[in-house]
């Protein structure tokens, strides 16, 4: 799953979505799941599922009836599975008719065997009869209701299981290692279009206009990777070698399902040739769901669906911005066609075997066949975003005990994404890719069909490279936390000799246990010509560098997950030498600098001195000024209302108006892509920066595409709509609003609510809040989008107080991971401490396992900014004056 995950952005860099540290689980050989944790009993385990739901979509309910197939290991008196807001009316074993109960806290059902007798252990069918609501909320079986591009409302037909919610549509055992077959019926309008994972076997047609749609039986898989789609679809085709391809997409739409159609015929033969087993299905499918919907995209073995604007490109409208975001989710969910549904996590515990080296994929397919984007060096900023979340106190292991439901939810997050990527690139990079490409086909071959733990993966790559991948692999991913390699510079004979030790980054958490980590470390020059590798453990490691005057960087390539703190001398030969190194080096340099200030183990000047030369060397790699722009756009959020904010819009416009000068307002024909991604983001930063000539250009563009939307191109829409909409009077604000709401895609609808919530007029902003959850913005975004109403407008507290006072209206339309985060979310973007006592104080907050982690990773967000915002006001309010900025 591609969840959004920019829901806790943390102002001092990076992205806060944590929970508690916990021990990590502990380490298993086995991937039976008798094994595995969980809820329910192992006594009894499905085989295969022959289910046929009946749906009423004018009434919103449905009707099913399923028989399973089952074993029993040992005699039993009940059986126990999962439901969800279902009536189960009847259920028999063999016939014999059971007793049913239903605890909806537990979301269970006990079917229990008539007294006296027991269900002997063998093979037995399980039937039951029920029934349940098709509610609107985006999670189980749901309802989507849109409009086209003329306005027509429609209705489709939706199913999103993963974490536990195929349970909302069929009485199952709702958990990833009761993996079985499913064969499935459905009852939809006649006109509808129904898709899932497998091909339509039969179409019968039955009363009152609708029909049944029969699907081939899929293969053994888990049940969150079910899925149906039903509505008025059209779509696109192609093949990649025998397997056929579509993308469908709601009618009219579908051409805009070309780009995402040509990358993904692309990326199967690819996928086909790294893993060393075939996609296996007989389709694969790619499905747009307009709108109402809330993860990113969900993996659905053979049925992947996605939320509109992360599958559909329109050329004309869409930025480009978004035509990489197709390709990566692309990238991303086909991996998972692998990684989660070939070969599947055995409990949530091991969700980032998931989603880490879907993430990682993305990436290396993405490079693979766009080069020109420079796609690893900018992932940079995935890498900052995770390790801002893993510097905090309430961080925890990738590999981490899942107790829960809720508990598993909030396991989507940076640490399982983000870090695992950055994790997995980093023993890719230390065993070689041939070698680790080789252990990924091991482990696939030994587990199709089956589940797998993280011990599985380690074996599999330890059998291929000939290395113990296990105990350097297990110190990152069952310890919590960020190592620091600190370098020490001596000149002995002539020589340079570095003495590495390590220690635990941290921010804003003086009691981080001193853990130790097993680093791959690779150092060298700008060159690399004296390129050095070693493992870094609890001793400190000795390195030797001809000449007393290079500067080595540490880190090399920025393939480890590792902060790195130099002593003076070194630092001041990286900064001498600082534009010899490469993209990915000098931005990892830029980021170990600026979070070594938030940790406060280092001064604000060493980053601002560094970014201050870049213009004087001609910085232009766009890796750099993405990391540059976000740090600089960070520290005037810190300087808000201080006396020396107009002196830091003067300093940071100054490092920017020469790339403004470069890339100039207009796409040319022979730029590259890198160029193009750049512009919109130099362009919004001297927006904010007070760059009065920037900010006239803007609005005057914006009247003219007011009156003619061609007359501006794709690419400037969203940086000229912000800084329109953060100078927004009523006038300009009714204009953003009106085009918000008439949008016919949610592209277009996310991104003009963006330049709404930009406004700083206290009356704007708590417009914004409303419209938020008017039904103008999809309910799966309605977090997201009042956290950036809370973030932009300068005006969090104030937020805060209106969506609390309006919570009982706005969770109406939340599915639950968007109810745990939603106070959260608004209340992360304070840096006011009562804010964090009141949100912890929230009963909202102890509702569950999975709200109370969402409380306090923003408490202690809040916290965290509280302090680094005091040390940055006094640190860059004296740089500037030393530097007599004006």
């Amino acid at each position: 799953m591609r969840h959004i995950l920019s829901v806790f952005t943390l102002v001092a860099g990076g992205i806060a979505c944590v929970s508690p540290t916990q021990a990590a689980a502990p380490s298993s050989s086995a991937s039976s799941s008798d094994l595995t944790p969980g809820g329910l009993p192992r006594s009894v385990v499905p085989s295969a599922y022959r289910i046929s739901v009946d749906t009423d979509m004018k009434a919103l309910v449905l009707k099913g009836h399923e028989d399973i197939d089952l074993t029993v290991t040992s005699p039993v008196g009940r059986i126990v599975l999962n439901q969800a807001g279902l009536k189960l009316e009847a259920a028999t074993v063999d016939g014999t008719p059971l007793q049913v109960t239903q605890d909806e806290a537990a979301q269970t059902a006990t079917l229990t065997v008539p007294v006296p007798g027991q269900l002997p252990a063998g093979k037995h069918v399980l039937t039951i009869r029920y029934s349940g609501p098709i509610p609107q909320t985006p999670n189980g079986i749901y309802y989507d209701d849109y409009r086209t591009e003329k306005g027509k409302k429609k209705r489709m037909l939706v199913t999103q299981f993963e974490v536990a919610d195929a349970r909302r549509m069929f009485p199952s055992w709702d958990e990833p290692s009761f993996k079985a077959t499913y064969q499935l019926s459905v009852r939809v309008p006649r006109s509808y279009t129904a898709v899932s994972n497998m091909p339509v076997t039969s179409v019968s047609k039955e009363k009152g206009d609708t029909k049944y749609v029969n699907f081939a039986t899929t293969p053994r898989m888990s049940s969150y990777l079910l899925a149906v789609v039903a509505g008025d679809l059209g779509a696109v085709h192609g093949n990649a070698g025998a397997t056929p391809i579509n993308v469908y997409a709601p009618s009219g739409e579908e051409k805009k399902g070309e780009y995402a159609l040509g990358a993904a015929t692309a990326i199967l033969p690819y996928y086909n040739q790294y893993f060393g087993v075939s996609y296996p299905l007989p389709k694969l499918d790619l499905i747009a769901i307009p709108g109402n919907y809330e993860a990113g995209a969900m993996e659905n073995w053979g049925a992947m669906t996605f939320i509109d604007n992360a599958v559909l490109f329109d050329p004309k409208h869409s930025s480009p911005e978004t035509k990489e975001w197709v390709y990566l989710v692309v990238a991303h969910e086909m991996a998972h066609q692998w990684s989660g549904d070939l070969v599947t996590m055995g409990w949530w515990n091991d969700i980032w075997l998931n989603e880490g080296f879907a993430s990682w994929m993305e990436t290396k397919a993405t490079n693979h066949f766009n080069p020109g984007w420079e796609i690893w060096p900018r992932q940079h900023s995935d890498r900052e975003a995770a390790m801002a979340l893993d510097a905090q106190s309430t961080t925890h292991p990738i590999q981490q005990t899942i107790h829960d439901v809720s508990e598993a939810s909030s396991a989507f997050d940076r640490i399982s994404y983000q870090k695992g990527e950055q994790v997995i690139r980093m023993i890719e990079n230390w065993l070689g890719e041939d070698r680790f490409r080789d252990g990924m086909r091991e482990y696939m071959q030994a587990h199709a069909y089956g589940n797998a733990t993280s011990d599985d993966l380690w074996k599999a790559l330890s059998h291929a490279s000939g290395q113990d991948v296990g105990p350097l692999a297990r110190t990152f991913v069952e310890q919590p936390g960020i190592p620091q390699v600190n370098v020490a510079r001596r000149c002995v004979g002539g020589n340079t000799v570095l003495t590495l030790t390590q220690s635990r980054f941290s921010i804003h958490d003086p009691h981080a246990a001193p853990l130790k980590w097993k680093i791959p470390v690779v150092a060298g020059n700008a060159t690399g010509a004296t390129v050095q590798k070693t493992v870094l453990g609890k001793s400190p490691v000795t390195l030797r560098v001809a000449g007393c005057d290079q500067a080595v960087k540490i880190n090399l390539g920025e393939n480890g997950y590792y902060r790195t703190r130099y002593d003076a001398a070194s630092l001041a030969l990286l900064q001498k030498d600082f534009a010899s190194f490469g993209p990915a080096d000098r931005a990892n340099i830029l980021g170990d600098e600026f979070a070594l200030f938030q940790s406060g183990q280092a001064s604000l000047k060493d980053y601002l001195s560094l970014v201050a030369n870049l213009p004087a060397t001609h910085e232009n790699d766009i890796a750099v000024w993405q990391d540059t722009i976000s740090h600089l756009m960070a520290l005037d959020t810190m300087m808000t209302g201080t006396p020396a904010q107009a002196q830091f819009h003067a300093f940071a416009r100054s490092v920017l108006q020469g790339q403004m000068q470069r890339l100039g307002w207009d796409v040319r024909a022979d730029e590259p892509f890198t160029d193009t991604l750049l512009r919109p983001s130099v362009i919004r930063a001297l927006g904010q920066f007070g760059d009065r000539d920037i900010i006239a250009e803007a609005q005057v563009r914006f009247q003219k595409y007011i009156k003619k939307p061609n007359s501006l191109p794709s690419s400037l829409i969203e940086p000229v709509a912000v800084i329109v909409g953060s100078e927004a009077t009523e006038k300009t604000y009714d204009q953003i609003e009106k085009v918000i709401r008439t949008a016919p895609d949610t592209e277009q609808k996310l991104r003009f609510f963006g330049a709404l919530a930009s406004a700083h007029d206290p009356a704007l902003m708590q417009r914004s809040v409303a419209l938020a959850y008017s039904g103008i913005i999809p309910n799966g975004r309605i977090v997201m989008s009042l956290a950036t109403v809370a973030r932009r407008s300068g005006h969090p507290d104030q937020v805060w107080d209106i969506v609390l006072k309006n919570q009982d209206a706005i969770r109406k339309l939340l599915a639950p991971w968007s109810q745990e985060k939603l106070l959260p979310a608004v209340a992360g973007e304070s840096v006011n401490p009562d804010i964090a006592t009141a949100l912890l104080a929230n009963p909202s907050s102890n509702s569950s396992r999975g709200s109370l982690i969402a409380a306090r990773q923003a408490a202690d967000k809040i916290r965290s900014n509280a302090e680094i915002y005091g040390r940055a006001r006094t640190e860059l309010t004296e740089w500037m004056q030393s530097r007599n900025v004006k």
